[in-house]
């Protein structure tokens, strides 16, 4: 099954295209030479793209659970909670940190992010931020990023069948060969 042509409205994902926005976002980042010693991801979109930067470079992997896309079945965003605790791998939340998200939409999230580790972890000395996806509306600007989005288009990622997929519809799901997006 292909994908529908991405718009100026929708941006379609393959899982390819995915781990090869998340390598080349590793690759701007070592390319800059800036140098840090965790990451921070925020859950949910983050979580992947943190996954395999801190496996590309070898650094303890922190998540910070944050919602703000509850309304009208996750498109339109809401009031922005953040988590009270980080779960991180080594250590604590410290030193030079970079923040990896999916994407700065409006940019309240990363802000809000931004101010809130500031505050709550005064032993952070340095903090830069990475995504694949800058929308031209955002009121942030990440230290990195693969691709910006003038036109702002809703990113339709490759793991969004999970979003309506329940337990019960799952043995026939993989039986149409969904998962390999047949």
């Amino acid at each position: 099954m292909s994908l529908p042509p991405s718009t100026d409205r929708d941006l379609w994902i393959t899982w390819d295209q995915y781990h090869a926005l998340i390598e080349r976002l590793a690759l701007i980042i070592h390319d800059s030479g800036w140098k840090f010693d965790k990451i921070i991801c925020l859950a949910r979109g983050g979580v992947r793209v943190g996954d395999v930067l801190s496996r590309i470079y070898d650094v303890p992997l922190g998540i910070l659970a944050t919602s703000s896309y509850r309304e009208a079945a996750g498109t339109q965003q809401g009031t922005l909670d953040i988590a009270q605790f980080i779960t991180i791998t080594r250590g604590t939340l410290d030193g030079r940190v970079l923040l990896v998200d999916d994407m700065v939409d409006t940019g309240m999230t990363f802000n809000r992010v931004g101010e809130h580790l500031r505050n709550q972890f005064p032993d952070i000395t340095e903090m830069k931020s990475a995504v694949l996806w800058w929308k031209g509306h955002s009121h942030a600007t990440p230290d990195y990023h693969v691709e910006k989005l003038p036109t702002n288009p809703w990113i339709h990622q490759p793991f969004e069948d999970y979003d309506s997929l329940r337990p019960h519809q799952l043995e026939a799901w993989m039986r149409k060969g969904k998962r390999n997006g047949e």
